[in-house]
């Protein structure tokens, strides 16, 4: 293979923008078609070519249908599903050292205990860390949310209580002591 039709990854790296078609073009033997698939996989022949351009793309991205879960909380999930499979695998290395009658099988079994109250530990925290961060965080953003509306009361009585201070400081301003009331 000669380096004109072999790309290396810099190259590629370079080019995102590439398309397959296109970089399967550069391989010998292969004739690219614009649905992005070489012809030798699909058949080839114009029905081929035809068949590509009216075949539906490979996959459709679709919303997400939740939120991704928040950093902390995906923290506490990927330590707590290491912390599991760590026992579980100590679990099972007790078991077959206890049916092999091995001297290791009592240390092992008192780790397993030591690693079931761990994970157990390491569940809650996720838990727990879910439910403090739904509690900063997580203020339901809808027009019947009772947060919502007890904020615009609260804005409400913020704005009245500046608008009666803005008075009294102005009623006080004009009719001080020692000034006339009119000019």
């Amino acid at each position: 293979m000669g380096s004109d039709t072999v790309m290396g990854t810099a190259e590629r790296r370079e080019a995102p923008e590439e398309s397959v078609a296109v970089r399967s073009a550069a391989r010998p033997g292969t004739k690219a078609v614009e649905g992005g698939i070489p012809s030798p996989w699909r058949g080839g022949g114009p029905d081929a070519e035809e068949e590509s351009r009216m075949s539906r793309p490979l996959w459709v991205e679709e919303p997400a249908r939740r939120h991704p879960m928040p950093d902390p909380v995906r923290t506490a999930a990927v330590r707590a599903v290491i912390v599991i499979a760590v026992t579980l695998i100590q679990a099972m290395v007790a078991f077959l050292c206890t049916m092999a009658g091995s001297w290791t099988a009592f240390p092992m079994v008192i780790g397993g205990v030591v690693g079931t109250v761990v994970a157990t530990w390491a569940v809650v925290d996720v838990w727990v860390t879910r439910q403090v961060w739904s509690q900063r965080y997580g203020v339901v953003s809808e027009p019947s949310s009772t947060a919502r509306a007890l904020r615009r009361e609260r804005r409400a009585r913020h704005r009245q209580e500046r608008t009666a201070l803005r008075e009294q400081e102005r009623i006080r301003r004009r009719g001080g002591a020692g000034q006339l009331s009119h000019p």
